[in-house]
């Protein structure tokens, strides 16, 4: 099955307060899992930038797993952020995660280097993946981690289709609608990987890590 885009950012309010007040315990809780699996002997402090933060859950989660770690999240969709800042207040995380918008790759991130760079959900978004894959090189410390976890198309729109049913039947309409489209969206891991020597980041690992997601992780020379 072919890629089918979508719009690059959440600019719906509706749209951002679904995906904001949705369950995602789940994926989230897997990605702070695989991270540790991923990286077990490594210790984590010191400023990770979040690409595509959106409503700011994973940076919590994140800022939450490892107390030494300050979490700059960047999106380009203000409804995204206003709906993470209301989620971030009274977090008690107020003072290690932040919460900024700006739009790859026109806009910076807050600091020039970061010890790590997390993203979750983003790749499938962009039009040109060059856009995520050049901020990680750019904005990654020479021998940071590098931990990207993104949907993985399906081999049709009937396997699509079960997916949604699988994973978001409880879901409002728009999400279901969202994820669906986002699953058309994504890319498979042979495409990652192709994307990857492009950008001179051949030497990240790309994986299957479920029936729906793949994940990027390694260490930037």
């Amino acid at each position: 099955m072919d890629r089918i885009p979508e719009p690059e950012l959440m600019l719906d309010p509706e749209q951002a307060r679904a995906y904001a007040e949705a369950d995602f315990a789940e994926p989230h809780g897997h990605f702070i899992e695989l991270f540790r699996e991923t990286f077990p002997q490594l210790e984590i402090e010191g400023p990770v930038l979040d690409l595509g933060c959106g409503p700011g859950d994973v940076a919590m989660r994140f800022a939450r797993a490892f107390p030494a770690a300050e979490v700059d999240g960047i999106d380009g969709a203000p409804a995204m952020l206003a709906e993470g800042k209301r989620l971030l207040a009274g977090s008690g995380l107020e003072t290690r995660v932040r919460l900024i918008q700006a739009c790859l790759p026109g806009d910076v991130p807050p600091r020039p280097h970061y010890r790590g760079v997390i993203s979750n959900s983003l790749l499938h978004h962009l039009h040109d993946p060059a856009v995520l894959w050049n901020a990680v090189d750019q904005y990654t410390e020479p021998g940071g981690f590098v931990f990207v976890m993104d949907l993985m198309r399906p081999d049709s729109r009937e396997t699509a289709e079960a997916l949604v049913a699988q994973y978001a039947a409880s879901e409002p309409d728009v999400l279901q609608r969202d994820f669906f489209n986002s699953l058309l969206a994504a890319f498979t891991p042979d495409e990652v990987r192709v994307q990857l020597a492009r950008s001179g980041l051949g030497d990240l690992g790309v994986r299957a890590v479920s029936d729906r997601h793949l994940l990027v992780s390694g260490f930037v020379a």
